[in-house]
């Protein structure tokens, strides 16, 4: 007699919550972190990680040290996981079908990928108005860095929104500006170009390059930044001693040092009253410093996605406006 039970395709087996209880597992790598997010509990998850390990023939997670750790099959799956949930939330939200989109009832998820660069209040106000305008709609902001391929993430649905600033963004996306800013230097109160001499004639190109500059890491590979791929397009090249993926934090390091910080005024602005600093001119002419969200065609139409864009741009006009807080 033929099994029938054999011949059921996997597909029969698995329904699109297990696949969240994967996705969740994998990426917190904790059964006890996975049960707060799924807002389920730690036995509960326990039992569908077992399933699972049923299902795909394989651990998912091994113990590693203190912690758990994904296996290497765990990780491969982690991208399709993810593209699968964007893509039902897509496939079977009532605003996808009809065209419309209304925040206030939306259960989704979105994902934005962005610098620290931007003005601090950003990020915060963007969360703020996504809150109150889409009280149950999840919202997660990861991280760019040069070890995130955000064009590869965007193209499998793991984020829909990329923020940051580009000399020239990739053409291969969908592109918005943002917000343009002037780029000034934020430097110590006692620092040279913070002095009536030093700030003026004596704050020349020549002591800019020379003096002993902070930088941002990257954040995509084999990039040298913006503020660098322009000074090398000039045929200069400031002498940057301290490289850091801790934006935020470099204020504090030029308070305490004659570090100098070339980066856009609406940053620097946030932090003058707060700390010891001044905002001194940059001696080498640079184009406004532009900030861009990028998007890619797969999520173009989609309205919760356009919606989420609009939200994004306005809270930018919002801040770059005179009158902003």
């Amino acid at each position: 007699m033929i099994n029938r039970m054999a011949q059921r395709p996997i597909t029969a087996k698995i329904d699109l919550h297990l696949v969240k209880v994967l996705h969740t597992v994998i990426a917190e790598r904790s059964v006890s972190r996975a049960a707060m997010r799924l807002r389920s509990t730690q036995p509960m998850v326990s039992a569908q990680l077992k399933r699972l390990r049923e299902l795909t023939g394989d651990a998912l997670l091994v113990r590693s040290g203190q912690g758990l750790a994904p296996t290497d099959a765990a990780l491969a799956m982690l991208e399709p996981a993810a593209r699968l949930l964007r893509d039902a939330e897509l496939l079977f939200a009532p605003q996808q079908r009809s065209g419309a989109f209304d925040p206030a009832s939306a259960c989704l998820s979105f994902r934005i990928a962005a610098s620290d660069y931007l003005d601090p209040l950003f990020l915060p106000r963007i969360v703020e108005r996504l809150k109150r305008e889409a009280p149950q709609a999840q919202v997660e902001l990861q991280p760019l860095s040069a070890e995130i391929d955000y064009r590869r993430k965007l193209a499998a649905g793991d984020v829909d929104l990329v923020i940051g600033n580009w000399l020239r963004p990739p053409e291969e996306l969908h592109m918005g500006r943002l917000i343009s800013d002037d780029i000034v230097c934020l430097v110590a109160s006692d620092h040279p170009a913070a002095s009536g001499r030093g700030g003026g004639r004596g704050w020349t190109v020549e002591r800019y390059l020379d003096s002993e500059h902070v930088a941002p890491m990257a954040f995509h590979a084999g990039a040298p930044g913006v503020i660098n791929e322009h000074l090398a397009a000039q045929g200069l090249q400031r002498n940057v001693v301290v490289r850091s993926s801790h934006f935020s934090l470099i204020p504090l390091m030029v308070q305490r040092s004659w570090l100098v910080l070339t980066t856009g005024r609406l940053f620097c602005s946030r932090y003058v009253d707060a700390l010891d600093l001044r905002i001194v001119r940059c001696p080498v002419q640079f184009p406004p410093l532009t900030y861009y969200q990028l998007w890619h065609d797969r999520t173009h139409a989609a309205p919760p996605l356009r919606w989420l864009r609009e939200t994004v741009r306005d809270v930018a006009r919002q801040l770059s406006s005179p009158e902003r807080a």
